[in-house]
Parts: structure tokens; sequence; C-alpha cells
């Protein structure tokens, strides 16, 4: 009975939104209020962008697979993210084709930089590699202080600290959680820095040189000094996901406390000492997470052990070691530790021992 009336009420809810807003339908073509721009210029190593300007258009997103961005009623497709099975899919699949823009629509007067990108926007790794990322490819059309807003998702005081060091204030934020649809008198959107098909760790291995080189530049000049260890352990225990978590978490820490490594939280630092405990390091351990996209700042020859769970297929942060000239090895679980309720990685120390050895 309460999963019938819950469906009633969805469905009331779409005939509402349908009635106050119209439906959405798809489109495939740029009308005169939309603007396509092609940027394709030396600094992108002859990577194709484009930028687009929708006027008087909208954005609506479900904070968690999907934006829309539309124009008269039109969802405008390559402006349009839709991300389902681990990896995009059609614009036909967005779900405001079905059940529209079910939110009330707050307006706004000036030039929006939408940079949502469903629930990936919170992740850091995604955060540095292609949020920030998005900022330069608009930048060659709109400097930072042209744009009088920014769309996004609920920042860390990490994420706005790198905001604040491109020049962009607090009150220029829009946090899409409070304001899932929106409007204004111009809203521009960018391509995709990397992920245009397939599945995410599909592509993560392609990342392009000029992302990692550009952050790098950008952002290294902030790091601020603090004492630590040269050798850091990255202690991902207190991630809110069950994968790649360690099973024997505290004899790893208590050997590698042995070694001299200094067990880090992220979470505990701001932007500027992440920057400086990367560049800083000698020596990086941990399991595969988003704190090792900071491996952006390390230095050249800079010792990195990745430990991931049996079958995992992310390459990312051992593409960002290549490009900055890492010394780069991983460790693999067994797959007999996938479905253990404490983790799904089990570290032999001896074998990471002889690692370190060589």
């Amino acid at each position: 009975m309460k999963i019938y009336i819950k469906n009633i009420y969805k469905k009331f809810v779409t005939i509402f939104f349908d009635i106050l807003y119209g439906k959405i339908s798809i489109s495939y073509k740029n009308s005169k209020s939309i603007n396509k721009i092609k940027i394709n210029k030396k600094f992108f190593s002859g990577k194709k962008y484009f930028i687009y300007e929708i006027k008087n258009g909208s954005v609506f997103t479900d904070n968690v697979q999907n934006v829309a961005a539309i124009n008269n009623n039109k969802l405008y497709v390559p402006s349009s993210f839709q991300h389902a099975s681990d990896g995009l899919v059609s614009a036909k699949f967005n779900p405001v084709l079905k059940k529209g823009t079910t939110n009330i629509r707050k307006k706004y007067n000036g030039k929006i930089l939408s940079l949502i990108q469903g629930a990936s926007t919170e992740n850091y790794f995604h955060w540095l590699v292609d949020i920030l990322p998005k900022i330069r490819i608009c930048i060659e059309r709109y400097p930072v202080n042209k744009i009088d807003y920014f769309y996004l998702s609920n920042l860390t005081k990490s994420q706005k600290e790198s905001l604040y060091y491109l020049g962009i204030k607090k009150k220029q934020l829009i946090n899409s959680k409070l304001n899932k649809h929106i409007t204004s008198n111009k809203i521009i959107f960018t391509s995709h820095p990397w992920y245009t098909k397939g599945k995410f760790h599909d592509q993560s291995y392609k990342l392009p040189r000029w992302i990692i080189e550009w952050i790098r530049k950008t952002f290294l000049k902030n790091k601020k000094k603090f004492k630590i260890s040269r050798k850091i352990y990255l202690d991902r225990s207190e991630s809110k996901y069950q994968h790649c978590q360690i099973i024997n978490h505290n004899q790893l820490k208590n050997y590698l406390i042995r070694k001299s490594f200094k067990i880090v939280k992220l979470s505990k630092l701001s932007f500027a000492h992440q920057i400086f405990m990367f560049w800083n390091a000698k020596y990086v351990i941990g399991a595969h997470g988003a704190a090792f996209t900071n491996l952006i700042f390390c230095r050249p020859k800079t010792k990195i052990i990745e430990i991931k769970p049996f079958g995992h297929p992310g390459r990312n942060y051992q593409r960002i070691s290549k490009i900055n000239k890492l010394r780069y090895k991983s460790i693999i679980s067994e797959k007999k530790y996938l479905k253990n309720k404490n983790g799904d990685i089990f570290i032999d120390i001896k074998k990471l021992q002889k690692i370190m050895d060589n």
C-alpha cells in the first residue's frame, strides 16, 4: 500500500511540474539561443573542446547521476550528462524526459558556469581532474572575474580553498543540493576534459597530460609548509565507502609506523597542506582512493605503492605517476578477500616488505 501511494504521489508531482514548466523533449540540434564555441588551442595538446552558451536556459540535476541542460523545454544533448551502470549512457535516458523537472526553478541574473556532474562533483579525484579543468577550458572565453556564478554541489573546505586560489568567492557559488533547478539569462557549459564515453575506469588511464601539468602549475605555489614525515601512509578507514578497505589495517599501520611512516587522514588537512605533504614526500603508500589524486603534486622519483582489491580496473593513479615520472608500484589483494565483511583487501606484510626493499 505504501509503495502504491508513493507511486501515485510521484505521478502527481510529475504532472504538476509538467503543467508549471512544460514537458521536456530531446533536441540534437543547436538553436538560435545556443552558441557553440570551438576551443582548439595548443595549450590543450590539440584536443578539441567546446564551450556552450545557452541564453535564457535552465539546468536540472538529481545530484546523483544526471544533469539536464534545457533550452526552450528541449534537452540539449551536448551539455547534458547521464550516468548509469557505471558508465555514460545516451541522453534519451535522462530522467527529465519522463519525470520532468520536479523542483521549483530558481531564477538568477548573470552568467552561470555549470560545473555539476552528478555526485562525482563531491569526489576529490573528479574535483581535481574533471571540475577544475572545466574552469580552465571556460577561461579561453571568459576570465573567472567575468563569470557571475558557479553552479556546484556541496563543497568541502578543501574544495572551496582551491576555488579561492582561482579567484572565485563564496558568494559566487550556487549549491545544487539546495537548488536542483535553476535558470538564468546565460548558462555556460564546457566539454568534459576527458570522459566522453564508456565506463570511467576504461578511460581514466588516458587522462590528458595538460590537466596534470595545469593543476601543478596553478596550485603548487600555494603549498603551505608544516612539519610532516617524508614517508606517508594514506589512511582510508574514515571513508564512507566499503570498497578498498584493508582488513588487517592495524597490522599494516603498526608495521609502517616502525618504518617511520606518518599515518595521515586527508580530511583533517587543508588543501595547501595536502599540496605540501605530497610535494615533500619521498614515499607514499595507501589503498586505492581519491587521496591518491594528490600524486599530481609529487616530485619526480617519489616512490608510490598503491594497494588495490582483486580485479579493480582503476589505472588513473598509474597514469598520473607516469606523467609525473614517479616510481609507481601496485599490490593486488587475493580474490578470496573480496567478500570479507571488514574490507576487500588483505596485505601480506612480507610481500609488502619485499616490494619496499626493491
